[in-house]
């Protein structure tokens, strides 16, 4: 990347970090109530190491990477919030999204070389769904962690629109979109969407949505969707613009 780029990167590698010490400053409590949260579902127990997860392999780019795809996924889950990683997709999900590109090398794309990765919010839960569930068990004044939590979707939102401006032209691969529509966790951040990128309407062509890579969801819904004599890239820019339109509400 040029020198350009790569010092507007380092500034919103920066604004990243900051977002994720503002949220543990507001929230001291939540490494708690997560660990509450861990201990009285009913799934594996383990540690919160992690409350809030800045992706560290942001920290691995260089200005000789060549970053060729953003991709965004929900929130840190359990092996993602450990000390020794601290990375955003590298358990299952993670592994088959890496498969994905192995097996389709038209792409031109190492998953952890060339891939820049977000999440809809940095706040760790075992589960995307469980954000609900620690909701409930963070309630205090105002329902705190309910507007810190929207704020966070809002400031990551601005996030992706912003290392989408600084790569761009980039396609961005927003995975998992049913918590997105309206009512659900992430409508926030659908809403950031909406806003910004209706004013950019050339950029918003270079905007996907596709289902999770998690239980192999994505290339299921792929190989279901995939017109006979259609290629793997062409099926998957037809299916991720529905996607993108259904959710955004774009005619």
């Amino acid at each position: 990347m040029n020198k350009k780029t790569w010092e507007e990167f380092c500034k919103l590698r920066d604004d990243f970090k900051k977002i994720v010490k503002q949220i543990n400053r507001d929230l001291p409590e939540l490494s708690r109530m997560q660990q509450s949260l861990v201990e009285n579902r009913g799934g594996p127990a383990y540690r919160v190491e992690t409350p809030v997860v800045y992706n560290t392999a942001l920290d691995d780019i260089t200005p000789e990477t060549q970053i060729k795809l953003i991709l965004v996924a929900d929130n840190p889950g359990r092996r993602e919030q450990t000390a020794e990683n601290r990375r955003y997709l590298i358990g299952p999900s993670g592994k088959i999204a890496a498969g994905f590109f192995t097996k389709h090398p038209e792409f031109g794309i190492e998953f952890y070389k060339n891939v820049l990765i977000l999440n809809k919010t940095p706040v760790h839960t075992p589960r995307t769904a469980e954000l609900a569930e620690l909701a409930k068990h963070c309630r205090s004044g105002e329902d705190k962690f309910e507007k810190i939590l929207c704020k966070s979707q809002e400031q990551m939102a601005t996030l992706l629109i912003a290392f989408h401006r600084c790569f761009s032209p980039i396609p961005v691969w927003i995975i998992g979109y049913s918590e997105m529509k309206k009512g659900g966790i992430f409508e926030t951040y659908t809403c950031c969407l909406q806003k910004e990128y209706s004013r950019f309407p050339k950029r918003l062509e270079e905007l996907f949505f596709y289902r999770h890579f998690s239980m192999n969801q994505f290339t299921i819904d792929l190989n279901k969707q995939r017109k006979k004599n259609e290629s793997c890239k062409d099926a998957l820019a037809r299916i991720g613009k529905t996607y993108r339109d259904r959710i955004l509400g774009i005619d």
